[in-house]
């Protein structure tokens, strides 16, 4: 199963210096019975979109949540066996859990796919984005709408390889 594991520059440093992901478990995205009920969709590429822009709105809560991070929203792309990712069944279709799994315990970074991250010039609007989260949380419409400005920004791909170009530069 592909999941989608959010994080930051820091967070990918530290996977980098420790060579895993998590230490326990942990939260991740993936193409989960909810997500495709959700997205009324089959396309597999659809829906690991789906579940990697997941991945992409908890990368901007980690961000929020630490304000000394570079503002660029991170997801590391990792394969796991299937029995190591669960999705909470009883919270299939709550909006705030769609695609979310927990995966059991650490998972080397080597079996990363790929990795995404913000270019350089989505700083503002993610930074701005991260800044109007708790008011888009409460409801505020004008907040929601910076949140939604940083979705405007892909993320770049980049092999694994790449790891270590981006966090000595943070690009």
């Amino acid at each position: 199963m592909r999941v989608y594991v959010p994080l930051t520059l820091p967070g990918l440093a530290e996977a980098y210096k420790t060579g895993e992901l998590g230490a326990g478990p942990f939260v991740a995205y993936a193409v989960t019975p909810g997500l495709r009920e959700w997205y009324l969709s089959d396309d597999i590429e659809e829906l690991e979109y789906a579940a990697l822009s997941r991945a992409t709105l908890a990368s901007l809560r980690l961000l929020a949540a630490d304000p000394d991070a570079p503002r660029r929203r991170v997801v590391v792309a990792v394969d796991v066996a299937d029995r190591a990712a669960s999705a909470d069944p009883d919270r299939g279709l709550d909006p705030a859990a769609l695609g979310e799994v927990r995966v059991a315990g650490a998972v080397p970074l080597a079996k990363a796919a790929s990795v995404h991250v913000d270019a350089a010039d989505a700083e503002t609007d993610v930074t701005a984005a991260a800044d109007a989260l708790p008011a888009a949380d409460g409801g505020d419409d004008d907040a929601q709408f910076v949140v939604d400005g940083a979705e405007d920004h892909e993320l770049l791909w980049f092999a694994t390889q790449e790891i270590p170009n981006l966090v000595s530069r943070g690009d």
